[in-house]
Order: C-alpha cells, then structure tokens, then sequence
C-alpha cells in the first residue's frame, strides 16, 4: 500500500508577503492586479477570504466584498525563492516528489530517507521544517493514492493535516459532495447534480452509459474516483500535458476580425515555442471568456501530429464559429495545443510568464 502525501502551502503569495510585512499581518489581503486595469486576484489572504475574496475573481469584484481590502502587486520572484526552500524540504526526504505549482505537491513516501513507515509522522515533520524555515504554515492530506490526499490536504485549512487510511477510506467517500471528484467543476457537479448525483458516491449508482451522457469520457474514471481508486502514480518528472497562452484585454472586444487576429497570433506564438521544442500536438484549443466572465472552450483534435503554424492557427481561428465571438464583448482569449507525440520535461509555456494561480 502506497503512502501519498498532498502538501499544499496556505494562502501561499499573500502569506509570504504578510510574513513580510508585519503591517499586513491581520488584515484582509489580495495580491494581485491594479482593481482599476482589470487587475484578478492571484492569492488571497484568510482574513479577505471571510469577505468572500478568492483567487481568480476580478479585483475590483474583490474590493466591492471587501472595500478595507489592501492590495498587494506580486513579486513572483520571491515566491519562487520561498518555494525552492520548500521543494528542497522535501525532496530531502524522498525522489518522489511531483510538482503541481509553486505552493502544492505530491509526495511519495512509502520509502522515505527518514526511514518512516507512517506517512502522518512524515507529513508532521514536514510541516515542521516548512514553519521553522519559512515561518510560513502549510496543510497535508495522507492517503493511499493522490486522489485522497489531494482531497485530505484542503479538508481542515489553514495549517491542517487530514489522515485518510486505508480502513477509513470508504467512510471518508461517504461523506462528500459529487464535486469533489476530480475534475468535476460547478457546471459539470450542476449537471450532474440535474440527474439526482448529489453525492459522490451516487455515482456507482449510474452505469458508464448513463454517465457518458452526461460527463463524456471521463464516465469511466469517475466511477473510479468514486470507488476510491486511483492507480497514479508519484511523477518526480511529470511531462507537459500542454502548451498554451491567453492574453486579457484592457477593453472588450467586440469586433470578429479583431478576435480572430488576436486568436491567430496567440495560436502562431504556440507553434512557435512547440516547434522549437520539436514537439507536435494532436488537439487546439481556444479559451474565451465573454465580459459578462463566462469562460467557455472550443477544441479540435486530429489523427495527426502538428507544430504547423498556419495548421494550428488555421484550426484556432475555425473554432471560433462554435463560440459567440462577434455577438458578444470578449475580455480574454487564449489557444493552447495538447496532446503530444511524445514525453517532455518542459515547463508549461506562458508567453507572459504567468504562474499558476494558487
């Protein structure tokens, strides 16, 4: 049996910068983006988070929840010295260590350097270390696969640690919401929701036939979640599953030329940065959120591998008769390419060097 940990920092750019900054320990904090320039929230303090401030939401929505909301513009370059510290704590203790962003990580410690068999004593130890070195406080899941621990880890924030063993695991499942299943977002769990899946284990209720209707391909894995399986394994080098770029306007665009300019230079920048990776995709996608903050995307896949500019562009711009571009204000587009042909240990691209919002 394996013994997975999930780590996950707390509130991670806005604790730093109140660990920083005492004059902001207390106080409802938002880093991120000038509220005025269409500025979204990439972290947000616990105290702001009583307001209702969560990461990826607009910051001037941010300030209307919480107008004594002090705001923060990120120094991306001190939270990836905080992180090295961090990731060197545990990859101390294990090889087996997958990087999910900055903050947030898998663990594999069935074998451990401290010679550990209980996977809650090494979490304890880690959190330990995290605060002696960072001052900066994280919560831990330990379970027998990812799926329980990434779900452990976020059961008891801030500065939690969630135990799901083997004999509690089917208890645990019990008590959970449909969308606690990985993947599952607002309107896939309201759909699911429509058909009387209410709970997660509602789901062994339904055949793969019924589920395919309702979520697609991923019926099948689903089910699997809902069981408490998940054979992944800990991936030290995990490989890009894609490679993608959006880009957020000052203004809406309402014109259809002007989205597909933007569309085509967005998808030729990604066949660019794959081409000089020597690596091919299958799938295109496109990403548009409307000014109303609907996001919605499109995607088109092939049976053929391709890092062609005018290919990848050409399928780009085509998706966008499937949206309502041109009828309705954009404010953000993105193009991203999946699929690959092959294995890579590359960092995701992102032509504005964004990183992933906590």
């Amino acid at each position: 049996m394996r013994r997975i940990l999930h780590i996950d920092m707390d509130a991670f750019y806005a604790s730093v910068e109140q660990r920083d900054n005492p004059a902001l320990r207390g106080k409802p904090v938002a880093v991120g983006g000038d509220p005025t320039q269409r500025g979204v929230v990439a972290a947000a303090s616990y105290e702001a988070r009583k307001f209702g401030v969560r990461s990826a939401i607009p910051m001037s929505r941010a300030v209307r929840l919480c107008p004594s909301l002090v705001i923060v513009r990120p120094d991306f370059q001190k939270y990836r010295a905080v992180s090295t510290q961090i990731f060197d704590l545990y990859k101390a203790v294990t090889p087996l260590v997958e990087p999910l962003s900055l903050d947030e990580a898998y663990l594999d410690v069935t074998e451990n350097a401290w010679g550990e068999p209980l996977g809650v004593n090494v979490a304890k130890r880690l959190k330990e270390q995290i605060k002696a070195t960072t001052n900066l406080t994280a919560s831990a899941g330990v379970a027998p696969n990812k799926f329980l621990a990434k779900i452990g880890s976020g059961w008891r924030k801030p500065d939690g640690l969630t135990v799901v063993a083997p004999e509690r695991v089917e208890s645990f499942l019990q008590g959970l919401p449909v969308d606690a299943l990985w993947g599952v977002g607002p309107v896939t769990a309201t759909r699911l929701r429509e058909h009387g899946i209410e709970k997660l284990t509602d789901v062994r209720t339904r055949s793969v036939e019924e589920l395919s209707g309702i979520v697609g391909s991923s019926a099948e894995w689903l089910i699997d979640l809902a069981h408490g399986r998940d054979e992944r394994g800990v991936e030290p080098n995990r490989p890009s599953q894609s490679s993608g770029s959006e880009e957020t306007y000052a203004q809406d665009i309402e014109s259809l030329d002007r989205v597909r300019e933007e569309i085509d230079q967005l998808a030729r920048g990604v066949a660019e940065w794959l081409e000089k990776k020597s690596i091919k995709g299958r799938t295109v996608t496109i990403k548009v959120r409307y000014n109303d903050f609907t996001t919605i995307t499109r995607s088109h896949s092939t049976p053929n591998y391709t890092n062609d500019a005018d290919e990848i562009a050409a399928r780009a711009v085509k998706l966008l008769e499937k949206t309502e571009a041109g009828h309705r204000p954009i404010r953000l587009l993105g193009v991203s390419v999946h699929n690959f042909d092959r294995d890579r240990d590359e960092d995701e691209f992102d032509t504005e060097g964004r990183l992933p919002l906590e």
